[in-house]
């Protein structure tokens, strides 16, 4: 068998590893679900006549949504770091390196796992805010699926620095505090007011993070407004990010080994 057939089953047989773990102990992910679930409702239904400047709570449920998308899939990465750094903790890592599957094998089902529940997540998510009234009626099936590819994209390098924080901490309370960035980064964005109502000196730190040239991109795909730079800028952070948090966690795992 092949160096890559290796890899692949291997890789496979640790996402399901992964996916029954989340299944059998569904309390973190749903503890990190509920977060994004009550700051929408939150935002929406208490907020939402004073931030909307006049346009009113629909309006606002539209500008909302897609910022709420994206700070889900930080949300949901936590778990990934907490489940990394449980692994490395526990010695579960340790008994793997001792039976012969392949040495990424662990990471790899540890990230497409992760990515699988970020797009269920946004899912659920997305229905939420369906439910409350957000729509995209003018967006073609083109701009769906490229918001769709968007969101995988973003998730998979949050994933990949998620799994790297996992590596660093050495235990699960530590990475949930590592990791906590991820979720608060979108606050600090275009999420849930618009960057021109921020402070003259914060307004650059707030456009050029990752999180407000995804949201910039997601609504120009979904609503129609304009996108501009943002996705470039957005493809920039997420390829960056990636390989960032892959060459970091293979490092760190690589040296954990030894």
């Amino acid at each position: 068998m092949s160096s890559l057939s290796l890899a692949v089953r291997d890789s496979s047989t640790m996402l399901r590893r992964n996916l029954l773990h989340a299944r059998r102990y569904p309390s973190l992910t749903l503890n990190l679900l509920m977060t994004p679930i009550m700051l929408l409702l939150l935002f929406v239904y208490i907020f939402g006549d004073a931030m909307s400047g006049g346009a009113g709570r629909d309006a606002y449920i539209s500008y909302i949504v897609p910022g709420i998308l994206l700070m889900t899939i930080g949300s949901t990465t936590i778990g990934t770091a907490v489940s990394v750094s449980t692994d490395m903790s526990e010695g579960i890592i340790a008994r793997f390196r001792t039976m012969a599957i392949h040495r990424s094998s662990v990471l790899i089902g540890h990230v497409v796992g992760s990515v699988l529940q970020a797009v269920a997540s946004v899912t659920l998510v997305g229905a939420v805010g369906v439910a409350i009234g957000f729509r995209s009626v003018d967006a073609t099936a083109l701009e769906w699926l490229a918001a769709f590819g968007l969101l995988v994209l973003f998730a998979t390098a949050l994933t990949w620095i998620a799994v790297g924080m996992g590596l660093i901490s050495p235990n699960a309370e530590a990475a949930s505090n590592n990791a906590m960035p991820l979720i608060l980064l979108p606050l600090f964005s275009s999420a849930f007011v618009p960057l021109k109502s921020m402070p003259g000196w914060f307004q650059p730190i707030a456009e050029y993070q990752p999180f407000t040239p995804a949201i910039e991109t997601l609504r120009g795909l979904l609503l129609g407004t304009d996108i501009g730079h943002n996705g470039w800028i957005t493809l920039a952070w997420c390829l960056g990010l990636a390989v960032l948090g892959y060459v970091w966690a293979a490092a760190k795992f690589d040296t954990d080994q030894k």
